[in-house]
């Protein structure tokens, strides 16, 4: 049942990203009828409701948002601001069902290390390599920029940056993650957090290949999170990688 749960998850964040309504009222009602009678998953199936009904309203409002005429920048960042529509939903199922919402918001505890196939890492180190590897990357694309260029994006970067780091990390790595490894399992909940996330970025016009690619990003953040029982060191990750996606020119 879980499995279905998951897939009419990914399926209706498909389908409102590519706004095909028709497919979407079906994945509303395939979930709807779990919610009737699965009562063992109903906070859960509620859960991914909620958070795709959110996710309508975000559509909806960038709709709106798009029809505005201010600039390209300010349109993005609306456009991420918007993500609280997601944050809302979930909250909302939580109060519904009377439950405390939990999103990892401790002080990062780097004691426990990540465990690979042959090879046992520190979190610290792991989480920091892959900083500086995904920097070195994404500098590449940016030395080849003038500075005045670099200079003219730099606010619009760091707004961008910090509001799409913490609102998706709140939503992916935060309420669904604490509440998917609560309420089902820890191999669940990274699973459908990070595919999820990364199907969540169709909406903004990547394509299906590097929106599944962006899941591979999901996974790692999600292990950091679990790992130091805190969002704080994947939004930090997060923002280096927003930072350099904004001066490598995929995002404007």
């Amino acid at each position: 049942m879980l499995i279905v749960i998951a897939a009419l998850f990914f399926l209706g964040i498909t389908s409102i990203s590519y706004q095909q309504g028709v497919f979407s009222s079906f994945v509303f009602m395939g979930l709807a009828i779990l919610l009737f009678f699965n009562k063992e998953k109903r906070f859960i199936t509620s859960l991914l409701l909620s958070s795709l009904i959110g996710f309508v309203i975000f559509m909806v409002s960038n709709n709106l948002i798009e029809t505005m005429t201010i600039s390209k920048e300010i349109k993005i960042i609306l456009n991420r601001l918007s993500l609280v529509f997601i944050i809302i939903g979930l909250v909302f199922n939580y109060l519904f069902f009377n439950k405390k919402v939990f999103w990892y918001n401790k002080k990062p505890d780097w004691k426990n290390p990540i465990v690979l196939p042959f090879h046992k890492i520190n979190t610290f180190w792991f989480w920091m390599i892959g900083i500086v590897i995904n920097a070195i990357i994404y500098l590449f694309f940016i030395v080849q920029k003038d500075v005045e260029y670099i200079q003219s994006l730099l606010l619009f970067c760091l707004f961008f940056s910090l509001i799409n780091a913490v609102f998706e990390e709140v939503i992916w790595r935060g309420i669904l993650l604490s509440a998917l490894k609560e309420f089902t399992s820890t191999g669940y909940a990274i699973i459908v957090t990070s595919i999820g996330f990364g199907l969540l970025h169709l909406a903004i016009g990547f394509s299906i290949f590097l929106s599944l690619l962006i899941s591979v990003a999901g996974v790692i953040y999600a292990l950091i999170t679990l790992k130091t029982n805190s969002i704080y060191p994947s939004i930090v990750f997060h923002i280096v990688i927003n930072i350099g996606m904004v001066y490598s020119g995929f995002i404007i």
